[in-house]
């Protein structure tokens, strides 16, 4: 989500797939967690890593990590049971850097830091865009680099301007950076102007958002550039990137403020993957390796 930041299946038809975003209570996901597609990195334990792990992890074995599974390419629900995604595979190769296993715990997007807070998840996974105010809660752990897109119908037919939005219906992911930090500025733009206020149409999901713009609900979205390039790819060319990517910014891992340690032997890991080309390798799977970074840190 640009300083600030999720699926959508196809079959044929548009078909919709359960992916999460926002509400602000904390949700227990789902009773038996979905599982996760093993990492393609072959990847070998760190013994300075497992000696860094928090106790509760190390005596699990596991890493629980929270996770809106909704936000294709980076991560999504494969078959309605299982976690994939560019996200997926790069922590759990990170996780394999500390000898222990994933478990995948599908959340709505916006409980997801909350969760972490309270010990329900260890970690949160879910293309957060570090910013000062999630700093503020957690510590993050820089690893990926994407900026913020806006998409409309193939032609742009109710022609859209994403710097000029106003009477518009914009479609948006509850709880995102582009719903909270990007869509208030331009609608304070527009009104000032002595324009028409643009209409918010904003979902828990942003496979609900993508469909909503696919059926004409919305005029248009923004959602992070990866997800809107797979959005027009997924759609076979029924959307259409208008404009420009704009307000590139870091991902985060979501660690708790207590586990310092933890955040930087997770900075470690991805050096080390880094160094011996599995991070670029997964990247280049789900034609990201656009937005590599290397100088991976802790609330940058």
């Amino acid at each position: 989500m640009s300083v600030l930041s999720r699926t959508l299946v196809l079959t044929g038809a548009l078909v919709l797939a359960a992916t999460g975003c926002g509400s602000n209570s904390l949700e227990s996901g789902s009773s038996t967690s979905p599982t996760s597609a093993p990492s393609s990195a072959k990847v070998s334990a760190d013994p300075a890593l497992v000696a860094a792990l928090p106790p509760k992890i190390k005596s699990a074995g596991k890493i629980v990590v929270g996770v809106d599974a909704t936000y294709r390419p980076n991560e999504f629900l494969q078959g309605g049971q299982t976690v994939v995604g560019m996200d997926v595979d790069l922590f759990n190769a990170v996780a394999q850097k500390f000898g222990v296993t994933v478990e995948w715990q599908p959340a709505t997007f916006s409980t997801i830091i909350t969760g972490v807070q309270g010990g329900k998840y260890d970690v949160g996974v879910s293309s957060f865009t570090i910013n000062d105010q999630r700093k503020k809660q957690v510590n993050m752990v820089s690893y990926f680099s994407a900026g913020t897109l806006w998409a409309a119908k193939k032609g742009n037919p109710k022609g859209v301007n994403p710097d000029d939005p106003c009477g518009k219906t914009i479609g948006v992911q509850t709880g995102t950076t582009q719903q909270q930090d990007d869509l208030p500025v331009r609608l304070k733009k527009c009104t000032s102007a002595g324009k028409p206020a643009f209409k918010e149409l904003p979902r828990d999901k942003q496979d609900q958002a993508t469909a909503d713009l696919v059926s004409g609900k919305s005029d248009a979205m923004l959602a992070d550039s990866p997800v809107v390039l797979d959005a027009i790819k997924q759609t076979n060319g029924q959307l259409q990137q208008i404009g420009q990517i704009y307000d590139a910014a870091p991902y985060g891992y979501v660690v708790p403020k207590a586990d310092t340690q933890f955040a930087q032997a997770i900075v470690k890991a991805l050096q080390e993957l880094n160094a011996d080309g599995s991070y670029k390798s997964i990247l280049q799977k789900w034609n990201n390796d656009s937005g590599a970074i290397s100088d991976f840190a802790v609330n940058p």
